[in-house]
């Protein structure tokens, strides 16, 4: 039984990054394992056996309320600790930093990545693809990585932490102003998401391991303790379909790179269409 941690969804919930957890939960069954998702909300203990943890996005007053259960709480550091692999989007990396500004004023992080959140001058919005650094755990990472950026926190990383990608599109970590002082203020602009020790964080919404599924199955694979290469290929056409849409997106077509109208479209004969609908898969 592969055992899905959801941390906080009641707070950390807010731009659908508990699809995170569902995708782990598919991808598991659909290779035959038995998976769950247990949901942790805010005011219970985070048990420290579970086999992974993912945690989402939020804003201001979730984040503070976040961090201060989950440094009261201590579970998911025990379980960082132990090396069992945790996967933050946005706030989630923020408030597992060492600390991040909010509501005006600087908050102490959880401290499982060596990362400072302070303020960007503008709001990053808009779709955010890197290149994987293959830094520690994620060394088996091969493939482009491709997620919707919307955040305000600009993070920097210290010498303990690593970043998940290097930007090929986007704004990533951190801009212009936050690290204009910076000794590697031009590295920390090319940084997306961080790595360290079983910690993988990113801006990456989407959710991004829908966006992402190579980098679902290496999640995937250190919660099971195998290698990412043991896991069977799932053929998902319709995964494969968003990727190629999503990278799409993230190039804007020049005005002469359009394509014209087709005068006759209306005579072409039409194929009929069917539409798939999925329902809302349950926590």
């Amino acid at each position: 039984m592969l055992n899905i941690g959801l941390v906080l969804p009641d707070v950390l919930g807010t731009y659908g990054d508990d699809g995170n957890a569902l995708v782990l939960r598919q991808r598991a069954r659909m290779r035959g394992f038995e998976a769950e998702i247990h949901p942790i909300r805010l005011g219970e203990p985070v048990p420290e056996t579970l086999d992974i943890y993912t945690l989402g996005g939020g804003e201001d007053t979730a984040q503070i309320l976040a961090a201060d259960h989950l440094i009261s709480d201590g579970g998911l550091t025990r379980a960082a600790n132990a090396g069992r692999p945790v996967f933050a989007i946005c706030a989630g990396l923020q408030v597992l930093g060492e600390s991040f500004r909010a509501s005006g004023r600087i908050i102490d992080g959880v401290g499982l990545l060596d990362a400072t959140t302070a303020g960007m001058q503008d709001r990053a919005i808009g779709e955010v693809a890197s290149e994987p650094t293959r830094a520690g755990v994620t060394a088996d990472l091969t493939e482009p990585l491709t997620g919707f950026e919307n955040h305000l926190g600009a993070t920097i990383l210290g010498p303990s932490a690593q970043p998940l990608g290097t930007l090929t599109r986007g704004n990533g970590n951190a801009d212009q102003t936050a690290t204009a002082d910076l000794s590697d203020g031009s590295a920390q602009r090319t940084y997306e998401g961080a790595v360290q020790g079983s910690v993988i964080a990113t801006y990456m919404h989407g959710p991004a391991l829908a966006r992402n599924p190579q980098l679902a199955d290496l999640l995937l694979a250190q919660a099971m303790g195998v290698a990412l290469a043991d896991l069977e290929p799932l053929e998902i056409p319709a995964v494969d379909r968003l990727r190629v849409e999503r990278f799409n997106a993230s190039e804007p077509r020049a005005p002469r790179d359009r394509p014209k109208p087709v005068d006759n479209f209306a005579r072409q004969p039409q194929k009929p269409r069917v539409i798939h609908r999925l329902g809302r898969l349950p926590l």
